[in-house]
């Protein structure tokens, strides 16, 4: 029977993911990466983790001139002999930009495992396990909070890789296959980038060794993924061998300092998943405050979700700043201000309109997807496409944007489970939601904090969408509203603090040098 149950939720998450494809596969076929600048000096740019980009030692290349790198030349020009349709696809697919695929490739991993686990027999919840990682339910969940992380810890250290790969390109100066002799078919986008170390080989190295954390599981696909990122773009005569293994070296280098952050970040520990006498004193904390406590509305009672979550060090920003953000208490039990707001949300879904539905289901972002970071990140990605950024300025886009909504998620778990306050449906049954209920406190909204900290960013990296971008995280937050799931306070607070986050992250960017 447990086999049954695993495999129909199986099947609903992959219907899930399949009303997510359409963003996801919205860059298939866009054309090559065409930077307007190679931003050259990259490689002096404000590192997150390594003291400079010249911190992991890269040895220099052979000089042009060298037999052997001659070798590597022909190697390229016996690549681009007879390339079959399949290669050529390749070509396409990863010339657009390792970055996007990357992130792309993120975003169906976390929509795959975003899963809660099926109950046992005896009606418990099991647990997934980093340490078996196979057995079920599979680990991840990537649940919201997981998300969040993960997406950032990738995203910082490609960019931190990338910067020190910057360095090393202006140092060496070697300059691509295709400059360097008659006979080989530039099959990207020329520029006058150095080649040496291969940012495409430091993007896979990187990506694919944080894999090994984030996602054990997968790590088969993702190092096959690799391995074709880099075949392809030397057969595209963007990159030589010796560029590739100096690039995928410095990459996984550059990654192990992540890693051995991560594994010191709390996340991992007992006190994020919580026990029983944990969360009785979180009921006995909202009671202090006069608070409906929260409690799992499903059947059996599903543990809430990563009730220590707000205990995990950020990356960048220090630890008491951030949870000094934490908001003063939600309206309490029996209170005005608490029956108008009960009103307010069983009102919106007693009657709802097309357009709130609409917007309820646009961002629901919940089991199946990507989560709500991952859909700013689709947001994210889509807008940069356009801007024809570097592979360096990308990633330090992408690492700003996933460090706040990591931090989102940070203040938010913290602020859920120091109030641990009721939702909606809890305080008034007969408020039935749009999109199902989250197994967590309601105060604040997730979906707010998330929206608000990354619109926050977004508009400071593209200062004439930073009112499209704004418009979209107040939609975002009203989707939790009219879908029954949140009351306005929980969205109003959520939205503030989602701001003052992002602000840290632009205050953040403004110094580090790649303006």
């Amino acid at each position: 029977m447990k086999k049954f149950n695993a495999f129909i939720y199986t099947l609903l998450l992959f219907t899930a993911i399949s009303c997510k494809k359409d963003i996801i596969e919205q860059t298939e076929g866009i054309a090559a990466l065409n930077p307007t600048t190679t931003d050259i000096n990259a490689g002096d740019w404000k590192t997150i983790l390594l003291s400079s980009g010249a911190e992991i030692a890269v040895p220099a290349p052979l000089p042009i001139t060298n037999p052997l790198y001659i070798g590597e030349l022909n190697e390229i020009k016996g690549l681009q002999q007879n390339i079959s349709k399949d290669q050529q696809k390749q070509i396409t697919y990863w010339a657009a930009g390792g970055l996007l695929r990357w992130n792309e490739i993120m975003r169906e991993l976390v929509a795959k495992y975003n899963l809660p686990p099926y109950q046992n027999e005896d009606g418990t919840y099991p647990f997934p396990q980093a340490n078996n990682p196979f057995a079920y339910p599979l680990f991840p969940f990537s649940n919201p909070p997981y998300a969040a992380r993960a997406y950032a810890y990738i995203a910082a250290a490609q960019y931190d890789a990338l910067v020190a790969a910057w360095h090393y390109k202006k140092m060496y100066n070697r300059p691509a296959p295709y400059k360097n002799t008659t006979g080989i078919n530039a099959m990207v986008t020329p520029t006058d980038l150095p080649s040496y170390p291969s940012e495409a080989a430091v993007i896979a190295g990187t990506t694919a060794e944080m894999m090994k954390l984030l996602f054990p599981t997968e790590i088969a696909n993702i190092e096959q993924k690799a391995a074709s990122q880099q075949l392809s773009m030397m057969r595209a005569g963007a990159a030589t061998r010796s560029d590739m293994l100096a690039g995928e070296a410095l990459g996984r280098a550059v990654a192990q300092k992540f890693i051995a952050r991560a594994r010191l970040d709390k996340t991992g520990t007992p006190a994020t998943i919580g026990n029983p006498d944990s969360w009785t004193k979180l009921t006995d904390n909202a009671l202090k405050y006069n608070l409906t406590p929260w409690v799992s509305l499903e059947s059996p009672k599903r543990p809430p979700m990563l009730p220590g979550f707000g205990n995990v060090t950020p990356i960048l920003m220090p630890a008491n700043d951030l949870i000094a953000l934490r908001p003063g208490p939600p309206p309490a039990s029996g209170s005005a201000q608490l029956s108008k707001e009960t009103q307010e949300i069983y009102d919106f879904v007693k009657n709802p309109s097309r357009e709130n539905i609409r917007i309820a289901h646009f961002w629901a972002d919940g089991v199946g997807t990507y989560s709500p970071p991952g859909h700013w990140n689709a947001i994210a990605a889509k807008d940069f496409i356009a801007q024809n950024l570097s592979e360096v300025k990308w990633s330090r886009n992408m690492a700003l944007l996933n460090l706040c909504m990591m931090d989102a998620a940070i203040i938010t778990w913290d602020t859920k489970y120091f109030y641990f306050n009721a939702r909606p449906c809890q305080v008034n049954p007969a408020i039935k939601t749009f999109t199902g209920t989250p197994n967590f406190p309601a105060y604040i909204s997730g979906h707010s904090t998330f929206s608000a900290a990354a619109a926050t960013v977004l508009g400071y990296l593209t200062p004439a969408r930073a009112a499209d971008y704004n418009n979209m995280a107040n939609e975002a937050s009203r989707s939790r509203l009219v879908a029954g799931i949140h009351f306005r306070s929980d969205c109003e607070e959520g939205l503030k603090v989602g701001k003052k986050v992002g602000d840290y992250f632009v205050a953040r960017g403004k110094t580090d040098g790649a303006q």
